[in-house]
Parts: structure tokens; C-alpha cells; sequence
């Protein structure tokens, strides 16, 4: 078995194991959240506690969606023949909110081709390589998705909240294959949306549209609550549509005029690959909305 990436420190450090809910092991209650948790940020590992220890770098909200896999594996006894992972545990991911000088931040549409969440609009991100350092894997991946590498001393980085991500993310598409939590990193260059657009090169494997979101367009997506089937309506100020870039396969890119209707889509009851922003994105554009508030 890999080493563990995850750990709850409960006395001493242990590793969670897959099918075990994180949120659900830090005391998180029937509720949304989300639950403040204390965060050791080591290389290429994440150490978790409800309570404070030495080591312990930040004080970050943690969260899961609604309809949580995990949390609702906890909740009911298991089918017979429902088998998951038994020697595997709880992987690391890192995902970077790019702010802009302007004060936008920037999005990715995951390809069709892409096993895990194909077709969703988030944040560049990915693994943690082992005894990799957090904001390093962040700005890895970033590179490798956008092209972008950020000059040193042109921006600097707080790191925002905790997600608890599973996929497929609920029971009803079938039993988790892939569970993770999810760093979010919010990094502020002081170069602006222009000038970090101009030297995006996408990596047309993992990306094949990008866009960037101002606060107005951010707080409505934000707004929506996966889980939902509630039909939404979009507010009166609130433009139709956003402007994007989508690659084309000859390597060039055009213009996409997106309806904003797209990014307020949430998670269906039944599998699809529909166009929307994931669930996890929707928590760290509201905690950058709270961080630019303050």
C-alpha cells in the first residue's frame, strides 16, 4: 500500500482508509458544514484534527457535498457484493483559484475524454507527487494544464478550505472509485486577467475551454446548492451569458459565448456528463468571495 497521504491525528497520526467518510471521522454532524479543522501542511501529505496541535500550519473550513458517497456509506448497510477499495486510502489533491490583478479568477473545462469528471468547469489542479510541497504541486499543476508559470515575487498564496471529493460523487451513480481531499490554494498574481491570458497555452488533453469569472457571475454560481432538482432562475443584473475561450482541434482557439444558465447546473440524480461547474468549485468560489470581502 502507498504511503498515506491523508492523516487524522488522533493521539498519534493514522491514515483513513477509503471507504471512511473524513468528515465524518473529525465529528462532522447531520449538517452541511463547514467544520473548522486544524491542518499540519507537510510534503506530500495533509495531517487533519478538530482540535489544535503542534505543527499545525492553518485553521481551514472543510466540506462535503450534500449527497456525500461516503457519508451516506456510513449511513446504511452495505449491498451484498458492493466491494470497494481495501488497500487504499484517502488520496491528496491540490487545486489553484488564479486571482488576476482585476480581481477575476480563472476556470477550466476538464475534457470529454477524461475518466474522472469529465466535462466540468474547475480550478487547475491535480495530484500531490509525493514528498512534493503543497503550493508546489498547485503551480505544477497549473503549468501543465494552462501553460502558466507565475514569475517568483509576482504573487502570493493563502491556502482556503478543505474539500472531501468522491467520484462518481453520489451513491446513486454507482459506488465511489476515487476519493480525495482537496486543498484549495488561493494564489493572487499582480499581473492582470490580460496579461495572464495572453500567455495561456492550454494542455488540450486535460483542458479544452477556459474562462475567467468576475465576482457578480462567481457569487450566483456559488449560490446554487448541488442536490438539488430545483429548477433556478437567473437574477435580473445578473448577464445571460460569459465570454470564453474553447480550444479547436487544429491546436487554435475560438471565442465561446457560454449561457450563464450552463454554470448554475447541478448534480443530477442520475449519471450524465453534462456541462456545469463541479460542486467542490462552487465552496471555493465562495470562500474567495469571503476572502475579497475582507
Amino acid at each position: 500500500m502507498a504511503a498515506a497521504r491523508v492523516l487524522l491525528l488522533s493521539g498519534r497520526p493514522e491514515s483513513v482508509s477509503f471507504a471512511q467518510s473524513v468528515c465524518g471521522l473529525l465529528g462532522a454532524g447531520p449538517g452541511l458544514g463547514p467544520w473548522p479543522t486544524y491542518c499540519g501542511l507537510k510534503r506530500g501529505q495533509l495531517v487533519l484534527s478538530h482540535r489544535p496541535f503542534p505543527g499545525a500550519s492553518a485553521r481551514l473550513p472543510l466540506q462535503r457535498p450534500p449527497f456525500c458517497p461516503f457519508s451516506a456509506l456510513d449511513q446504511q448497510p452495505r449491498a451484498p457484493g458492493a466491494e470497494l477499495p481495501t488497500n487504499r486510502g484517502v488520496d491528496l489533491a491540490v487545486a489553484v483559484v488564479l486571482q488576476s490583478s482585476d480581481q477575476t479568477v480563472l476556470l477550466t473545462r476538464r475534457t470529454c475524454a477524461l475518466n474522472v469528471s469529465p466535462n466540468l468547469w474547475v480550478p487547475p489542479g491535480g495530484h500531490v507527487e509525493p514528498d512534493e510541497e503543497l503550493l508546489d504541486g498547485g503551480l505544477r499543476e497549473l503549468w501543465e494544464e494552462s501553460g502558466l508559470q507565475l514569475p517568483q515575487g509576482q504573487f502570493f498564496w493563502v491556502p482556503l478550505g478543505l474539500w472531501e471529493s468522491g467520484y462518481p460523487p453520489r451513491l446513486s451513480w454507482g459506488l465511489p472509485k476515487y476519493h480525495h481531499i482537496i486543498l484549495y490554494l488561493l494564489v493572487i498574481s499582480q499581473e492582470s486577467q490580460q496579461q495572464l491570458q495572453a500567455r495561456i497555452q492550454p494542455n488540450p488533453r486535460e483542458v479544452n475551454a477556459l474562462m475567467w469569472l468576475g465576482p457578480d457571475v462567481a457569487a450566483a454560481v456559488a449560490a446554487t446548492e448541488d442536490g438539488t432538482e430545483t429548477p433556478r432562475h437567473l437574477p435580473q443584473d445578473l448577464p445571460p451569458s460569459v465570454l470564453a475561450v474553447e480550444l479547436e482541434e487544429n491546436g487554435g482557439a475560438r471565442p465561446l459565448v457560454l449561457p450563464t444558465s450552463t454554470l448554475l447546473r447541478t448534480t443530477p440524480a442520475t449519471a450524465d456528463s453534462k456541462e456545469r461547474v463541479s460542486t467542490g468549485t462552487k465552496f471555493a468560489l465562495r470562500l474567495w468571495l469571503q476572502h475579497l470581502g475582507r
